[in-house]
């Protein structure tokens, strides 16, 4: 029994504030909660449709396929929509689930424009990734072979593993985004692919933008403490 409510002690610092957060918008609003949400999951469910019909297959390879070997403003122009168009090799079903709740926590915890701004950086990091990895070449640190070059990068994975890590540095859930990290490094060990590589850059560029955020608002916490009225500083 000490076992048992030592566990539910510890469930409850790890995922209470994150739990509450979450669950005050969606029993308020309901699912007007998580607009961002629903249409990124609308929107890749439509893609994975259109791409698997003769006649998507190709615009959808056109307007959100990236491959390393691309040109780079090609591949920046697409890169929005690609993380949005799920592999082919992989159930859908998954990702739209990963998105549903990732990115529904997000949207609730971190706001939308933030949550967006997350999920393409993340998806660019990965990217930009593939890229320097096949210049440098296999027997570079961190490079990859020629034949990555060719690979079609798209889903949203790198996105979902970003927002996971950022949620949880948030609401100080530091066991989870342990395991989330230790999980994407596993992967990149055991099964050593350009998806694996990219989650990892992904998780890089999370944790700087954790890092930048929590600086920020140490600063705005040292700029108010010097108020000459004595007052604690105003948060906006």
């Amino acid at each position: 029994m000490r076992a048992v409510r030592a566990l539910r002690r510890a469930a409850r610092r790890e995922w209470g504030p994150l739990r509450s957060a979450v669950r005050a918008p969606l029993a308020a609003r309901g699912v007007r909660a998580v607009p961002l949400t629903l249409a990124s999951v609308a929107l890749t469910g439509l893609l994975q449709v259109v791409q698997n019909r003769s006649w998507g297959y190709g615009p959808v390879q056109t307007l959100g396929a990236v491959r390393a070997d691309d040109p780079l403003w090609a591949a920046l122009l697409r890169t929005p929509l690609s993380l949005f168009v799920p592999a082919l090799d992989l159930p859908v079903w998954g990702a739209l689930a990963q998105m549903l709740v990732v990115f529904g926590a997000a949207e609730i915890c971190l706001g939308r424009w933030r949550t967006l701004l997350i999920a393409y950086a993340a998806t660019l990091a990965g990217t930009m990734y593939a890229r320097i990895g096949v210049a440098a070449g296999p027997d570079a640190f961190l490079g990859l072979p020629g034949s990555d070059a060719r690979i079609v990068d798209t889903g949203p994975s790198a996105a979902v593993v970003a927002l996971a890590v950022c949620v949880c540095c948030a609401y100080r859930a530091r066991v989870t985004g342990a395991v989330v990290i230790v999980a994407m490094v596993a992967e990149a060990v055991l099964k050593d692919n350009l998806a694996g590589r990219e989650h990892l850059a992904a998780i890089v560029a999370a944790l700087l933008l954790c890092t930048s955020q929590a600086l920020r608002g140490r600063q705005c916490l040292e700029g108010g403490s010097g108020t000459r009225s004595g007052a604690p500083p105003i948060r906006s």
